[in-house]
């Protein structure tokens, strides 16, 4: 068995005067766990991944990491440099002008050299197919654009773990078909939370189901069909 990377136990999180939104959640996720996280609007799932990397705190329950428990602010930092988290506005991720700056900026953060970290964020633009954006200006990228060079960001730390959040937003299907590819290849440890099934069937190997404030796990992929709509669909076409 794979040594668990990130565990909780019991986790329990709420707001004054509204039932608990975690009750006792329990979590392990292991170095090979590519994992699509589901649920409805409101369920808690992006609430967990704040809790996971410190920027809220459960009422209740511990989180390790690698073994060990993190409780300070200091021990999250330490976790932060190693867990990867894109938020779900991917403009809130992004505070530098150019993007060279802005993807460096991890690297830097972690101890790195400014020479290596500029050389370990153009290697992670090459990777992500965005060698001509280093000087581009941030503000001035569309949507999914952001959301590569937030995901760039993330990459160039060389982090053990990714918690993506909603990664399809607002992306074109050009630019989702390109993501999607990244991640599949990508052996990095992932939990994603995604309402995109096509998605996290193609980049995730297991789900979990957060409902009623635990993680259930939901082992069966269900088969089914349905009608759809979409421009050239008469055109002879696959989905893959």
């Amino acid at each position: 068995m794979s040594t668990p990377l990130l565990e909780t136990y019991d986790l329990t999180f709420g707001y004054p005067e509204r039932p608990p939104l975690l009750a006792g959640l329990s979590l392990c996720l292991t170095a090979e766990d590519q994992v699509g996280l589901i649920g409805a609007n409101g369920s808690g799932k992006t609430t967990l991944l704040r809790l996971l990397t410190g920027l809220e705190r459960p009422q209740r329950g511990q989180i390790f990491f690698c073994g060990k428990e993190v409780r300070s602010e200091a021990q999250f930092r330490q976790l932060r440099l190693a867990v990867g988290y894109c938020l779900q506005n991917a403009e809130d991720q992004l505070f530098y002008p150019t993007v060279l700056d802005d993807v460096a900026f991890g690297p830097l953060n972690q101890g790195l050299p400014a020479p290596e970290a500029r050389l370990r964020a153009e290697e992670t633009l090459a990777l992500l197919g965005l060698d001509n954006f280093a000087h581009r200006l941030t503000h001035r990228l569309s949507g999914g654009e952001m959301r590569l060079v937030a995901l760039a960001g993330i990459l160039a730390m060389r982090p053990r773990l990714l918690l993506l959040d909603e990664p399809t937003t607002g992306l074109d299907p050009a630019t989702r078909e390109r993501l999607m590819g990244i991640l599949h290849t990508l052996p990095t440890a992932k939990l994603i939370i995604s309402h995109d099934w096509d998605f996290l069937a193609a980049t995730t190997t297991r789900f979990l189901v957060l409902e009623g404030g635990r993680l259930h796990e939901d082992v069966q992929l269900h088969p089914h069909s349905h009608i759809h709509a979409h421009p050239l669909g008469a055109t002879c076409h696959s989905h893959d």
